[in-house]
């Protein structure tokens, strides 16, 4: 079957735009084929920073002939209805119709249609004019001299030439013609910029690529990529060094590049005084440019293979570079397992030079020396004094300031400026005093979850994960509340705070917190803040435990990331996403369908994962009413809050593989404590997969149903259960054992002992069992009837103390 070669060449393409539009390209046409009655077998798009090629295979030659019936009305209807019909099935007189008879409907008009088939060729060059014509760039322009006519062609950079070939392998193929803005088709394309600027006329694809190939043009994006990330490590590792891989970097290179050359540049070693991710994303942002590091061994007094005592190691890609140096902490507890960076980067070029890439690698390396050069000046002029610190006394005065720090003083720099955070919800300093407030009530809470015995930390050191945790999260597998593996905290070990502690720590954290917004650094970087905190708190002495919250209060910042483990940080950072919470609801900016502007969804998934994986009991409830107080809000407001945590919290679970259905049964509107769902949760899935949970759910929703119709009716239910009107033995039973499970069962949720509970509700079985086979419930004696029933509604309000089981599925 005849095959589509499709290249539509131009000038540079932005490298963000290109996959997306190469995958447009496959999708539009491919689309346009199938709606004109062609098929296809595959399609498969390409694209390089000058050009998209697509390649269609198995392409039929020629649409199906279209014989189709197009049903008209009765031959009595009046003219209008006629009139629509003829211009519906494209007749210029009823005359061309023909009148079919139906025994119940009369005659009515049916308007045979005939569609002989199109060639493909002309299928496709009516096509393609119309997707390049309104193809959905980002970005797009006009150019030249048609630029100034009305609906001249748009395209993201100058359109040049269009090969369009079509044919089986076994024929010589031909050039479907078309002409767009006069740029006409055909089978003529052109390679590298540099080395082979002459015409490549092409067949079909397979030479196609070749060409392009011999002409220093690899196609595939892919293996640009493969090619790229190959000889960068093969360049790195010859000069004794490890290239820090980055995925990001890599996919927007291989599309500045038809024809990569890797070559390494350097820079002066005293740059490496810089933090290290300031290095990396100067070249990375300025330059496009990969950095290294240098290989250590742990007898260099660097433990990079052991990030901490007891941890695993955690993935290259999860790994995060933090402070080198912590006084007091040895390296195996308190640094993360990264090699130091190099002096020396990654390139790569587009071509291949003559003296062999030197003077391409000099000239970035001049680059590179020159934006380093800014990045030393920031991180040196953060580390100095303000020069208007004689204004700042005032906002250094109410968050208890010290104005010979570096940090203090643009914190206090923050609030005088009164930089706005929104323009309903007040100023960064007024956020930040409320955050404060609200850590330091939230501090006693989760001391005493993280830390139980005073001046210990929960029983592990901080910064280790606990026994039987993974790091791929939460299996179907395991109990659903796992803590999932982390990369340690900057506080541990031995420095970890003790609870007494915790409660002014939290309060210096939290102050601190956003000062790193007023660095030069995070001016130039903003993704570096939390990040630049963190160094600057340590580097003016203060506990590692609040400099660790300057970072990790902004955790998780998605599914996949960690979440903060350190009792402060645990505590700054559920201060900080509730007032965002609260803050954005009491204004009614709630996100709705697809749009959450302010991520409030990832804040209030972040406030679960904080609570459960940390183990925390909460009563958000009384947060909420707390943190509303800081603006107008009502008790609606603290209600429809918690039903949006209830939300997060569902897609949280079956995320982890709980079951929907069990979610639902145990959480109701005024279910508060997220710790407490998840923990009954977990005991009635273990319930119900033993056969006592089995049978008792059905036993259990037999009464719920009968209970139910009988409501509906009307029928009179007992208020109170007569031991006086049971007579069957299995009545009794059922009485006595229904009284004892829901004392032992209401007691053993009061000690929140839910697996007790449900052992408990496992009693009823039997006596459940036995009143259903031998017990008549709708008596004709209307006294015993209801009060059959009442028994019903006690076996409800038992279990109902657990979960919903009319709501379980089974």
């Amino acid at each position: 079957m005849p095959d589509l070669l499709l290249e539509l060449r131009s000038e540079e393409i932005p490298a963000r735009m290109q996959r997306k539009a190469a995958g447009d390209l496959r999708k539009m046409l491919t689309d346009g084929l199938v709606e004109a009655g062609l098929t296809y077998e595959a399609a498969r798009e390409y694209w390089t920073p000058r050009r998209l090629a697509l390649d269609v295979r198995g392409l039929t030659a020629r649409s199906k002939d279209i014989r189709e019936e197009i049903k008209g009305p009765s031959t009595t209807a009046p003219d209008q209805a006629v009139q629509g019909f003829l211009r519906k099935a494209g007749l210029s007189s009823i005359a061309e119709a023909h009148v079919h008879s139906d025994p119940k409907k009369g005659d009515f008009y049916v308007a045979h249609i005939s569609k002989p088939g199109r060639a493909a060729e002309e299928i496709i060059a009516e096509l393609v004019p119309g997707i390049i014509k309104n193809f959905p760039w980002p970005k797009s322009m006009r150019w030249g001299a048609a630029s100034a006519k009305p609906g001249s062609l748009r395209w993201v950079r100058p359109l040049q030439s269009i090969v369009c070939t079509f044919g089986p392998e076994t024929e010589e193929p031909v050039v479907v013609d078309f002409e767009i803005d006069g740029i006409r088709s055909g089978n003529v394309t052109y390679g590298h910029r540099f080395h082979a600027p002459g015409t490549i006329t092409v067949r079909r694809f397979d030479d196609y690529v070749a060409k392009l190939e011999a002409a220093k043009v690899v196609l595939d994006a892919d293996r640009r990529k493969e090619i790229i990330l190959a000889d960068a490590r093969n360049v790195a590792f010859a000069n004794g060094l490890d290239l820090v891989e980055d995925e990001g970097l890599l996919e927007e290179v291989s599309g500045l590049v038809e024809w990569p050359v890797v070559l390494m540049g350097e820079f002066e070693q005293d740059f490496l005084t810089i933090p290290a991710e300031v290095i990396r994303l100067t070249i990375r942002a300025n330059q496009k440019c990969f950095v290294t590091s240098r290989p250590t061994s742990p007898l260099e007094g660097e433990m990079s293979a052991k990030p901490t005592e007891g941890g695993a190691v955690p993935p290259f890609s999860q790994r995060e570079a933090l402070p080198s140096a912590l006084p007091g902490i040895s390296p195996s507890r308190g640094e993360i397992g990264q090699s130091p960076l190099s002096d020396r980067f990654i390139l790569v070029a587009n071509i291949e030079a003559k003296d062999g890439g030197k003077e391409i690698a000099y000239g970035n390396g001049k680059v590179v020396r020159a934006r380093l050069s800014d990045a030393l000046y920031f991180w040196k002029t953060d580390q100095g004094d303000l020069p208007d610190l004689g204004t700042l006394q005032e906002s250094a005065a109410k968050f208890e300031l010290d104005l010979k720090k570096p940090l203090d003083q643009r914190m206090a720099r923050l609030d005088h400026l009164n930089v706005t955070f929104h323009a309903k919800l007040g100023t960064q300093g007024q956020r930040v005093a409320r955050i404060k407030r609200l850590a330091e009530e939230l501090a006693p809470t989760v001391a005493k979850s993280i830390s139980p015995l005073e001046g210990e930390m929960a029983g592990r050191p901080e910064g280790v994960a606990s026994a039987g945790a993974t790091h791929s999260g939460i299996s179907k597998r395991e109990e659903v509340g796992t803590p999932r593996e982390t990369t340690p905290s900057v506080a541990s070990g031995d420095i970890s705070p003790s609870r007494g502690e915790i409660t002014a720590l939290v309060a210096r954290a939290a102050v601190l917190a956003k000062a790193d917004l007023q660095t030069e650094v995070v001016g130039e970087f903003p993704e570096l803040q939390g990040a630049m905190g963190c160094k600057y708190a340590l580097l003016q002495g203060e506990h590692p435990s609040v400099a660790a919250a300057a970072e990790e209060h902004y955790k998780p910042q998605g599914p996949s990331d960690r979440v903060p483990i350190d009792p402060v940080s645990v505590a700054v950072a559920l201060a900080d996403k509730l007032d965002t919470l609260t803050g954005f609801w009491a204004i009614d900016e709630k996100p709705t369908g697809s749009k959450d502007p302010f991520a409030l969804r990832r804040a209030a998934l972040g406030v679960v994962r904080i609570l459960i994986e940390n183990r925390i009991r909460l009563g958000l409830t009384s947060v909420f009413a707390n943190a509303f107080a800081s603006f107008a809000s009502d008790a609606a407001q603290i209600s429809d809050l918690l039903g949006f945590f209830h939300d997060r919290l569902k897609v949280y679970l079956r995320e982890s593989g709980a079951r929907y259905d069990l979610i639902d049964a145990v959480i109701t509107p005024q279910s508060d404590d997220l710790l407490q769902i998840v923990r009954r949760v977990e005991a009635l899935g273990k319930f119900l997969d033993t056969e006592d949970g089995k049978n008792l759910l059905a036993g259990t929703k037999r009464a719920a149903n009968i209970l139910a119709a009988e409501e509906k009716k009307k029928t009179r239910v007992a208020e109170i259960v007569e031991p006086a009107l049971f007579r069957e033995d299995a009545e009794k039973k059922l009485s006595a054992a229904v009284n004892q499970a829901e004392k032992e069962a209401g007691q053993a949720i009061q000690n929140e002992d839910f697996s007790a509970a449900m052992l408990t509700l496992s009693v009823l079985r039997e006596p459940v069992d036995s009143f259903f086979e031998g017990v008549l419930v709708n008596d004709e004696d209307q006294a015993v009837r209801a009060n059959r029933l009442a028994l019903l509604a006690r076996i409800r309000a038992a279990t109902d103390q657990v979960a919903d089981f009319s709501k379980i599925v089974g």
